[in-house]
């Protein structure tokens, strides 16, 4: 990489990262693509299965969104936020659904010489437990997927942005030294003694910054450069020691 230019070497990244964003597009064209071949089943033609189809992208996006912002630090409230997320999610379904088949009977009705005689929504498109479980492969399946992209390809260390006192702070990722969780807030710790306020949970950190930081305890993230020496349950990052949690050390001895 020392031969090349800086320019040259940018183009890269950005072809890099283009192509990865191509590929998730892709995951998601090709599988609406078979829940539409599942739904002609149903009785759909396929270009309705497909409409029909393209109405779990919503809640699958949002799925993917939304649950890894759930923090299980106090159990009760992370039960309840999951509840109410997944009772959002399926009640906007079976809406979305029920507005595209109206929306495809209406097209019959208005075509020449058709017969509607198929009013109602099939049963299996309201069903909590087959839309929960479409939503869960689609959303996890993305998961999976953009994860073997960035194990296979992984991103540049480049900025971050975040909200830190109603200000917007943006830092080098390699500027950042570790990320603390105290109950609802993080701490974003950088070098120069800068210290951030954020409440964005520690495991949506986590797959902003993997694979360039590791996570050492349900507390604590680290960059993985900023370590400058290891015990048996002990990091150090200059003087700074952070705790190594059992469940972690395995992970930490593979990575380091």
């Amino acid at each position: 990489m020392s031969g090349i230019k800086l320019s040259d070497h940018c183009l890269f990244v950005i072809f890099v990262s283009a192509m990865k964003r191509l590929l998730a597009i892709s995951y998601w064209i090709v599988s609406i693509l078979l829940v539409a071949i599942c739904l002609s089943s149903l009785g759909y033609r396929f270009i309705e299965a497909l409409f029909i189809g393209t109405m779990f992208l919503p809640g699958a996006l949002a799925a993917k969104f939304f649950f890894p912002k759930v923090n299980f630090k106090n159990k009760l409230s992370g039960i309840k936020e999951t509840i109410f997320i997944v009772l959002g999610l399926l009640l906007g379904e079976i809406l979305l659904f029920m507005v595209a088949h109206f929306c495809i009977i209406t097209f019959r009705e208005n075509l020449p010489g058709s017969v509607n005689d198929w009013p109602d929504l099939p049963h299996i498109l309201s069903n909590p437990v087959f839309i929960a479980i479409i939503l869960t492969s689609l959303a996890a399946g993305c998961h999976f997927f953009e994860s073997w992209l960035n194990k296979k390809s992984p991103d540049q260390p480049g900025t971050v942005s975040f909200t830190s006192d109603r200000k917007q702070v943006t830092l080098p990722k390699d500027d950042i030294l570790y990320i603390e969780s105290n109950d609802d807030a993080t701490t974003i710790v950088a070098s120069g003694g800068r210290r951030f306020k954020n409440y964005t949970p520690i495991s949506q950190w986590e797959a902003i910054l993997v694979p360039h930081f590791i996570r050492i305890h349900r507390s604590f993230l680290v960059n993985k450069t900023a370590i400058t020496r290891i015990d048996v349950d002990i990091l150090y990052i200059g003087d700074i020691q952070l705790p190594i949690s059992r469940k972690y050390k395995e992970a930490v001895s593979n990575n380091l």
